[in-house]
């Protein structure tokens, strides 16, 4: 069983750039190579993430599986927060 972070794969997708992208909702994007936030619009988008591209992301060691339906992807950085004032 796999131990990395169950994603569906509906949620990881590639930018026009060429950055692969997990889209955690709530204008929350995330590169999946960098762990770094980025800021997006939908015309950023390009398509679905493609099995060869997630195959260069497991040789990389940023995620550690996949399949049809799920990515197991490896620690990220959590999502900057705010100060409490």
């Amino acid at each position: 069983m796999p131990a990395g972070v169950p994603v569906a794969r509906s949620w990881i997708n590639v930018l026009k750039s060429g950055e692969v992208v997990v889209d955690w909702g709530d204008g929350r994007v995330q590169d999946v190579a960098s762990g770094d936030f980025l800021q997006v619009s939908e015309s950023d988008y390009d398509r679905p993430v493609a099995d060869s591209e997630l195959d260069h992301l497991k040789l990389s060691g940023r995620i550690e599986s996949f399949d049809a339906r799920l990515v197991h992807l490896l620690p990220l950085p959590e999502p900057p927060r705010r100060a409490i004032e």
